[in-house]
């Protein structure tokens, strides 16, 4: 059996992959700014924080952990209209993986936050600075340095779960790719060229993020771990 390939009518339908992938990327941003924020919250209130949130964060943490991306994005897009909550596929998408990346985040920046030496908390109370000042200037920012890396994995993976968002019809590249076979029955060409632009993607997305927190939160040119 003779396969021919044909990528012209997968590339020729590039204004459909460009959507895709304008999607995928700004599904990530915004995930990854609320998600990140959601992390350094929570961590704050699982290693410092009153014994009831700390509970609570706990069982949040050990939930989203402990099932598939999946279930939790049908949860939100199918599940909350029940409770009179109706949300459009690409809102339901952002929640679903912001409550994803926030409760990975949480346990990442939680080993930072726990890493840092307890004299460093001490001489910074003892220069008059309360715990709000002494978490953000103190404690966060060198804790952030230390996971940086893990952080930025764990964005990366997120990017790559926002695939099957294309299940409620989110148009992210895998919808894209799934619209284009479906036009042109070439399912092999179409999911090789989305592959190839999810590894382009990942390797940029890690690059930018390597070098923005290099540049902007940690005030070296060098990349965090490295």
């Amino acid at each position: 059996m003779r396969i021919t390939l044909d990528f012209a009518a997968v590339l020729g339908q590039w204004p459909l992959l460009l959507k895709g992938v304008a999607w995928t990327l700004a599904l990530t941003a915004v995930a990854a700014v609320i998600g990140v924020a959601v992390g350094v919250a929570c961590a704050w209130v699982r290693s410092q924080g009153p014994a009831g949130p700390r509970l609570v964060v706990g069982a949040y943490v050990e939930l989203v952990r402990n099932t598939p991306f999946i279930v939790q994005l049908f949860f939100v897009f199918f599940g909350l209209p029940a409770a009179g909550v109706r949300l459009s596929p690409e809102t339901a998408s952002v929640l679903a993986m912001v409550v994803n990346l926030g409760a990975y985040a949480t346990e990442i920046i939680r080993a930072g936050l726990d890493a840092t030496p307890r004299g460093q908390v001490e001489a910074a109370l003892s220069l008059a600075l309360d715990r709000t000042q002494v978490f953000l200037r103190v404690v966060l920012p060198p804790a952030l340095r230390k996971v940086w890396p893990a952080l930025v994995s764990q964005i990366v993976i997120v990017m790559l779960g926002s695939a099957v968002c294309g299940q409620i019809s989110t148009e992210e590249l895998s919808y894209a790719a799934n619209l284009i076979q479906s036009r042109n029955f070439r399912p092999f060409e179409a999911f090789i060229v989305a592959t190839a632009l999810y590894l382009l993607l990942a390797a940029g997305v890690r690059r930018l993020l390597d070098w923005a927190g290099a540049r902007f939160l940690f005030g070296s040119r060098r990349p965090a771990g490295r």
